[in-house]
């Protein structure tokens, strides 16, 4: 397939690839069809969405593609067994995971459980002392004080502290099961081996979710009253955008009604995260994912695990900015710890080589917290599932991150199932390991190996997909909104990515240490403003900020900027490339 607008060789060394014949083809007749403009069809042909479903892809009703919640092996026994804990006044524990599906899942319970007038007890193991999942010390000590935990985004594979509870115990996960289940009251779990995997795509909080439908049916068949459970879906689009879990299916709607819900500003915590984020404008996902879940996330990284959980819990206005600003503090110091691993990861990454099926790199004292997310940065880098992980001693604790049909968490966990790891899991964008040093070698090896029999390795890591060309002109502020009726973006749901040709820089300013402002125009009358984040990291910065009066081709996503009241086009500029002269 040719370059598209012949660029073999970009700024940042990518070759553009623009829409497949048969995709255009299916743009131009959808642009026939619906008269909806022709950037929006590119989504839409791209999605693979046929004329007749535009209309209900364009407005997802929740309604219409909610799963029945029994679809789920041991919905309905996880979901009897809450509510007779409900209307027995039964002492309930929640323990959670540390990151942002576990501490919107748990706020999920911790909520509703509220407005029936039940306070449960919230438990987040600490990410170094304890690990991920149940351990058997925290088990045993809630299991002598509660009649039932609820165990939410771990406990798939936590058979012996499961065991050693003493009370009865429901698992409400999304990772990767394995042969066996714990023996437990229920484990529902969409990825558990006799699952058929049609709603595997679904994070913790999703999960949760389900089982709260089927509680609150089975609660007003009795007569009773329940919360709203519109009310509480901010919580679980945050959890399936921080996630990363595919924006397809029920997720889509999920997402697209708790950005509803979240622009009412009627959580506290999220209030709170938002005001000390700056955020200014509606929530997208964009906001979800990259200034609000990092945040959350801090605490559980570096911080105090359950921080995150008891801010999205939170019905106090001033313990919400407390904890907002404490996470907002504990993410600067996040920044700052992982900029300094990823250096590192990154030139031990390089000397070994970025080609291959699997890329990784392991450090002595690199924090548990930050190794997750420089392995999502040596992917987004290299387009290879990596991990990263950082040792205490001759123990390792890693975390690796994967690419659209790379099964990273069943490779991860068959490993541990050879005994090249001490333990190991996830799902398929994301898991975690244990590894010791002697085993480092051997296990990344085999792991690379099964990752290549997946197809790791073949795509071209230089490849910028482009969903095809947008003039100055036509960049409109209604035009985005018509976008964004495509969305939510995310994974399994790309974000439009546009080309727009030949342009010169009209203004070009430094901003902060590594980010480029801009101006550019067509040199006949239309214009866009550009920003290039850290720009000058890569070779677009210095070369667009001295042109010297050359054209470029630039791609990015379009962005509406609200400024002073104002609402204008921004380009988020990706990519650049030299505009051969005619």
């Amino acid at each position: 397939m040719d370059a598209f607008l012949g660029v073999e060789r970009s700024l940042t060394g990518r070759r553009w690839i623009g829409p497949t014949p048969d995709i255009e083809r299916a743009c131009e007749k959808l642009e026939q069809q619906t008269g909806l403009p022709r950037a929006v069809c590119s989504i839409l042909a791209r999605r693979s969405v046929p004329v007749e479903e535009v209309s209900g892809f364009l407005e997802p009703k929740l309604k219409e593609l909610l799963p029945d919640p029994r679809l789920l092996k041991d919905m309905e026994i996880a979901a009897a067994r809450f509510v007779s804990a409900v209307k027995g006044r039964e002492r309930i524990a929640v323990f959670a995971d540390y990151d942002v599906d576990g501490g919107s899942s748990a706020a999920l319970l911790l909520v509703w459980l509220r407005e029936v007038g039940i306070e449960a007890t919230l438990y987040v193991p600490d990410r170094i002392d304890e690990g991920y999942g149940p351990n058997v010390p925290a088990m045993r000590a809630l299991g002598a004080q509660h009649d039932l935990i609820i165990c939410v985004d771990c406990g798939t594979l936590s058979h012996e502290p499961i065991a050693a509870a003493g009370c009865d115990v429901v698992v409400l996960d999304h990772h990767l099961g394995g042969e066996t289940l714990p023996d437990c009251v229920a484990v529902v779990n969409p990825n558990r081996q006799d699952e058929n995997g049609d709603l595997g795509y679904l994070c913790a909080a999703g999960v949760v979710f389900l089982m709260l439908v089927e509680a609150t049916r089975l609660m007003r068949a009795d007569g009773c009253g329940v919360p709203n459970l519109m009310g509480l879906l901010d919580l679980v689009a945050l959890a399936t955008v921080a996630d990363v879990a595919p924006l397809i299916g029920v997720n889509r709607a999920l997402v697209r009604q708790g950005l509803r819900v979240m622009a009412q500003r009627r959580r506290p915590g999220l209030v709170a995260l938002s005001d000390v984020a700056r955020m200014d404008c509606a929530p997208t996902a964009y906001h979800l994912g990259f200034l609000l879940g990092p945040r959350v996330n801090a605490g559980g990284r570096i911080g105090q695990a359950d921080m995150g959980a008891r801010l999205l819990a939170t019905a106090s206005a001033v313990e919400a900015e407390v904890l907002a600003r404490q996470l907002d503090t504990l993410n600067t110091e996040r920044r700052d710890i992982e900029n300094a691993v990823r250096t590192a990861a990154m030139e031990q990454a390089e000397a070994r080589g970025l080609d291959a099926p699997l890329v990784w790199a392991a450090g002595d004292g690199w924090h548990p917290g930050v190794v997750g997310i420089v392995a999502s940065r040596l992917k987004e880098a290299t387009n290879r599932p990596a991990v990263v992980i950082g040792f205490d001693g001759d123990e390792g604790k890693g975390s690796g991150r994967s690419i659209p049909g790379v099964d990273l968490g069943a490779a991860i966990q068959r490993l541990a199932a050879e005994g090249l790891l001490l333990k190991g899991g996830g799902h398929r964008m994301a898991a975690g390991l244990t590894v010791m040093r002697d085993k480092l070698e051997p296990a990344m090896e085999r792991l690379g190996a099964l990752l290549a029999k997946q197809g790791a390795g073949a795509g071209a890591p230089a490849d910028l997909r482009l969903d095809g060309l947008i003039m100055p002109g036509a960049a409109t502020v209604d035009l985005i909104e018509a976008l964004d009726k495509a969305g939510p973006y995310g994974a399994g749901a790309p974000g439009p990515r546009f080309a727009v040709p030949d342009l010169q820089v009209r203004f070009a300013k430094r901003v902060g240490e590594s980010h480029l402002k801009l101006s550019l125009s067509d040199g006949i009358a239309a214009g866009i403003d550009a920003i290039a984040f850290r720009a000058f990291e890569s070779e677009i910065g210095p070369r667009m900020a001295d042109h010297g009066g050359a054209r470029f081709h630039v791609a990015g996503r379009l962005e509406v900027n609200t400024w002073g009241g104002r609402q204008s086009v921004q380009l988020r500029l990706e990519d650049v490339a030299e505009a051969k002269s005619t």
